[in-house]
């Protein structure tokens, strides 16, 4: 991987996902210009994780929501160095 040296943003990450895999924390200081990159990165220290959070097509899964800086975010959202970065799982009910 030859690309430049990118920024961190904070990334907070839900109970339910973290309990999925061993020795991940809840929030953390990852390096990534755009979410699909924050994605690789999460993917890269826990494998599987970006198959829980997106799908093949490829996109944020339906029952995912991610927020960069209290607005919700695609894959193509831009991350400005040091912003905050909010996973979260949809509630559902009726």
């Amino acid at each position: 991987m030859t690309r430049e040296a990118t920024a961190p943003v904070t990334v907070r990450l839900p109970a339910a996902l973290v309990a999925l895999f061993p020795g991940s924390v809840r929030r953390l200081d990852v390096p990534a210009a755009t979410v699909d990159e924050l994605m690789d990165a999460l993917d890269a220290r826990w494998p599987g994780m970006r198959d829980r959070l997106c799908d093949s097509t490829p996109a944020i899964r339906r029952h995912i929501n991610v927020f960069v800086a209290g607005e919700r975010a695609t894959l193509a959202t831009p991350l400005p160095p040091g912003v905050a970065v909010d996973v979260l799982t949809a509630i559902s009910g009726g």
